[in-house]
């Protein structure tokens, strides 16, 4: 409470304001950025160059440029271009140093901008806690190393505002990542959340068998979209534990390849990129549909995927499953980018394919697959309900309690099934008790010094 009142705790705010404004627009440029570049190479330049439709051979160049334009940016520029996507989110990594976010922002673009498999979350995470680290030195060269730390988070935080639809999840999914409450608050939590979801399901299964009510803080008057059933329930288990099967199986291909990727950078990234455009034409040529369903993270192919699901056969959905998913472990050590997209856009046209059988509705197996594919991703249970429930809004809160169970089994699922060898690095996820340039060790009484394996009572 000291420290709330306090004046610098104030100007902390202020200036974590205004240099919010800024960042915020420099990652709406970026994003726009890309936008342009995936319109202008995969549709203006064919038809400039005197073709009615995009051949079906042209994601072959545009891989195989994507694959030279990155391997140069990880080899040339200072930090390598970022983290490894293979590693996922993880705490302790600090915000990017200013001399690495040139090669953070072309491996970013050339990644985003020529069709691979990854999302721009974790470039804008990284760059948004640079840019903010730069603009606190231009004004006040001897800042607090905690200062910077905490200004560096708050850049972060303004770079993803918006991105996964709410500021509030992309809040969520920073606090979660950083690991702001230490190491054994995912095994506190999970638990809770477990027994929050089964906990909800008897009190709605108890309200349908008695009519008394379900005594929860609820809206009445919301259109319903049926309750969850038994049935669901077991859906809800066997999805979890195909997430984390598939999951487990993609990330273990990134970090396979990555390591012979990086040893031989201008050629086999540029081959890696032929190989993810290889497997969006067999798509392409085996459905009818457009390769842009393998291509690119699948941020703006998930809403037309899901509201045009009746188009899509069975046989369609799992060749998607295959071909993206191998396309995104191949994006995943080979590229720079972000992890959430394309494992959403996965958990919802698996959940899609499994709809087609009997007990499952459409939009109760596109959540449940979304939150469970996540999860299997990314390792933060929290952030990957959020994730399921809000993109489908009343639908998905609807439908949280069968997502929690999903999310838990995929979570148990996938620790069981990790590779058990080193990977190194991470995302960097700037947190204000994480390491950083020049840092020296966490004091007594700090965040980072409670943040032990064993909960003490005073923490």
């Amino acid at each position: 409470m000291a420290l709330l009142r306090s004046r610098s705790y104030l100007v902390l705010l202020v200036l974590a304001a205004i240099i919010g404004v800024p960042i915020s627009a420099a990652a709406y440029g970026f994003l726009e950025l890309v936008d342009e570049l995936q319109k202008w190479l995969f549709t203006d330049l064919p038809e400039g160059l005197g073709f009615t439709a995009e051949p079906m051979w042209w994601p072959l160049p545009m891989l195989a440029l994507c694959g030279v334009l990155v391997a140069l940016a990880l080899r040339y520029l200072p930090g390598k271009g970022g983290h490894s996507p293979a590693d996922g989110f993880q705490a302790g990594a600090g915000p990017a140093k200013p001399i690495e976010l040139p090669g953070i922002f072309f491996a970013a673009l050339a990644t985003l901008g020529f069709g691979a498999v990854l999302g721009p979350e974790a470039p804008l995470i990284a760059l948004g806690g640079g840019l903010a680290i730069v603009a606190v030195r231009l004004a006040k060269r001897d800042a607090p190393q905690q200062a910077l730390l905490v200004l560096a988070a708050a850049g972060s935080f303004a770079a993803v505002s918006t991105l996964l639809g709410s500021p509030l999840l992309g809040a969520f999914l920073l606090m979660e990542a950083s690991g702001l409450g230490g190491p054994t608050l995912g095994l506190v939590l999970l638990p809770g959340l477990l027994a929050a979801g089964v906990g909800s399901l008897i009190f709605i299964g108890l309200d349908d068998w008695t009519g008394l009510g379900t005594f929860s803080l609820a809206i009445p008057g919301l259109p319903p979209v049926g309750e969850p059933t038994l049935a669901q329930f077991a859906w809800a288990i066997g999805i979890g534990i195909a997430a984390a099967v598939v999951g487990s199986a993609i990330r273990w291909l990134g970090l396979v390849l990555r390591p012979h990727v990086e040893r031989r950078l201008l050629l086999a990234t540029p081959v890696m990129g032929l190989v993810v455009a290889g497997l969006a034409i067999a798509y392409a040529e085996g459905t009818g549909h457009p390769n842009s369903d393998v291509l690119f993270s699948g941020q703006a192919a998930l809403g037309p995927l899901i509201a045009g699901s009746a188009g899509y056969s069975v046989g369609a959905l799992i060749l998607l499953l295959a071909c993206k998913g191998l396309a995104y472990g191949v994006s995943l050590g080979s590229f720079r980018g972000g992890p959430i997209f394309p494992a959403m856009f996965l958990g919802a046209a698996g959940g899609i394919a499994l709809s087609h059988f009997g007990g499952l509705p459409l939009v109760t197996g596109t959540a449940m697959g979304i939150g469970a594919m996540s999860v299997a991703m990314l390792r933060l249970p929290l952030t990957s309900v959020l994730l399921a429930t809000l993109l489908l809004l009343s639908d998905g809160l609807a439908v949280m309690p069968l997502v929690i169970v999903a999310v838990t089994v995929a979570h148990v699922a996938a620790a069981r099934l990790q590779p058990r060898f080193a990977t190194g690095g991470s995302v960097p996820v700037p947190s204000p008790s994480g390491p950083a340039e020049g840092a020296a060790a966490s004091p007594v009484g700090s965040p980072a010094a409670s943040q032990t394996g064993t909960p003490t009572a005073t923490s």
